[in-house]
């Protein structure tokens, strides 16, 4: 058997696992970080990539997982105020750090798994085969679980007192 790289396109790779975990963590430092130790544990362990478990993508998200989550737990074992919203980033423009800081407060809302699917789906820009592969669900089951996602999305946007934060303002949540 002929073994894939899973690696072969990280000019590809890196800037939609960074896009995850920018979503997932916020724009700098951590972000750059948690992208940084994923590649270094995929160059590590590059020969335990299985293709017939899923595509490079599905793959470094496992691990950009597994590094979210350390790096979490670490900050949550130090005490950082910042272990609460791990998501925070300062912005230079006001209007846009408002809008910002709204959306993040309503996606906080949500819960875990929900947090999740968004974003794999609009973080990484995986598709619901994609998302499924990682998560091991069915494509018609993630569709369902984005839409719910969303709709509760839409339900906490809508209970911001500002109301400024309209869907189709956001970069970062496409409805």
């Amino acid at each position: 058997m002929v073994r894939r790289d899973p690696l072969a396109r990280l000019d590809k790779l890196i800037p939609a696992l960074y896009a995850y975990v920018a979503y997932r963590l916020g724009d700098g430092p951590d972000a750059d970080d948690v992208t940084s130790d994923t590649i270094e544990r995929a160059l590590r362990y590059r020969e335990s990539y299985d293709s017939r478990k899923g595509d490079p993508m599905a793959w470094l998200i496992g691990i950009a997982r597994n590094c979210i989550s350390d790096l979490v737990s670490a900050r949550q074992r130090l005490h950082d105020p910042r272990a609460a919203d791990p998501e925070s980033s300062p912005q230079d423009v006001e209007l846009e750090t408002g809008r910002r800081l709204t959306l993040r407060g309503a996606v906080a809302r949500l819960d875990d798994r929900e947090r999740e699917l968004l974003a794999l789906r609009y973080g990484a820009d995986l598709t619901a085969r994609q998302i499924g592969a990682i998560l091991g669900l069915r494509k018609n089951a993630v569709e369902v679980a984005l839409h719910r996602a969303l709709a509760r999305l839409r339900d906490e946007l809508a209970r911001e007192p500002s109301g400024e934060l309209r869907p189709s303002t956001s970069r970062a949540v496409r409805f």
